[in-house]
Formats: structure tokens, C-alpha cells, sequence
């Protein structure tokens, strides 16, 4: 599947967040990425994505093992995304690095996930405050078929509309990009 999906920067959180919260309960959580990479670079050479998220919510604490491949709409970023749910981070990490992955970046989001349906499908939006990064971002997904994305994101766009973002408010910042640039 492809997880088609937008991001913008949020110049008024508070509004998008009543907006939201208007739509449907939202689910609080902090993660802490890890991603990894072959020694030699070849995973983001490749516009891949080798993650491990540890989710920790109000009630429960979770960790997904991420492989993100290249992105297939250049436009939007959006990848073709496989993930799975692992019951021990420790394990996760020690599997990766004994598979000769390395850690290139770590850090920590602190999200609000509305989950919802618009235009007939399945939406995730998430209004993102990551510590070392200045802003409010939203990113909106869904997953689909390939031959969907399009459709997908023309959905997206209307939905960040209807809160009142614009295609001036789009980003396609990576926030691995954006905590590296913080700490050099």
C-alpha cells in the first residue's frame, strides 16, 4: 500500500486543533523515532526509510518497525509504506544493528492523531510539535493503491482546506532533515 499523504506548517494550531477535535476524540501520544541505514548511506541515497517508533500514549506503549521504499508521487513525497508492530523495542534495535544497520537520527514528536473518514476513506491527520524544530505541523494520510494517489491527495487537499491551509502552507521538510540542521 501507499501511504499518501500531505504535510503543512500550521500558523494557527489552536484553530485547526478545535477543528479537528470537532471531527472526532484525539488520540495524544509521543514518539520516539530511531531510523537506521547501511553503513555506506544507501538507504536515503535511495529515498528509502528504515524506522523504528516507540509510541507511548496515555494508557499504553507500542513499537512499529517501519520500511518506507522510494516515493512514487515526487509532488507529495508520498511512499509506498510496510509496517509491522514488534513486542520488543530493545529487540528491534538489536536486530537491526546485528543486521548491520546503523543509527542515523533519533528524536521525539509529540502528536495529536485524529482518525476519521472524509470523501469516503480513511484518514489519519496528525498536528506535529517536534521539540527541535520551531512550528506546528499537520500531516494528513491515507492508504491506497497506487493507482489511487492521485485521487488520494486531491482528497487531502480538500480536507487541509476545509481547516484552512492552503497549497502556500505545503512542506515537503523531512523532519530528520530538520532536526540535523538544529544540532549542527
Amino acid at each position: 500500500m501507499i501511504e499518501a499523504e500531505l504535510k503543512a506548517r500550521v500558523h494557527a494550531p489552536e484553530a485547526v486543533m478545535r477543528q479537528l477535535d470537532e471531527r472526532t476524540a484525539a488520540r495524544v501520544e509521543v514518539y520516539r523515532d530511531t531510523y537506521y541505514d547501511r553503513p555506506d548511506g544507501s538507504l536515503e541515497k535511495g529515498d528509502q526509510e528504515l524506522r523504528v517508533r516507540t509510541v507511548h500514549g496515555v494508557d499504553s506503549t507500542r513499537t512499529v518497525l517501519t520500511y518506507k521504499g522510494a516515493a512514487v508521487d515526487e509532488d507529495s513525497g508520498s511512499k509506498p509504506e510496510h509496517e509491522t508492530q514488534v513486542a520488543d523495542a530493545e529487540e528491534a534495535h538489536a536486530i537491526l544493528r546485528g543486521l548491520g544497520h546503523v543509527e542515523v537520527i533519533a528524536f521525539e514528536k509529540r502528536c495529536r492523531n485524529y482518525a476519521f473518514e472524509a470523501r469516503g476513506r480513511q484518514m489519519l491527520a496528525t498536528l506535529v510539535r517536534v521539540p527541535e524544530i520551531d512550528g506546528t505541523f499537520l500531516e494528513v494520510e491515507t492508504l491506497v493503491d497506487e493507482d489511487d494517489v492521485p485521487a488520494a491527495l486531491a482528497d487531502i487537499r480538500a480536507v487541509l482546506a476545509e481547516l484552512g491551509l492552503g497549497p502556500e502552507d505545503l512542506t515537503r521538510e523531512l523532519y530528520t532533515d530538520a532536526v540535523r540542521a538544529q544540532r549542527t
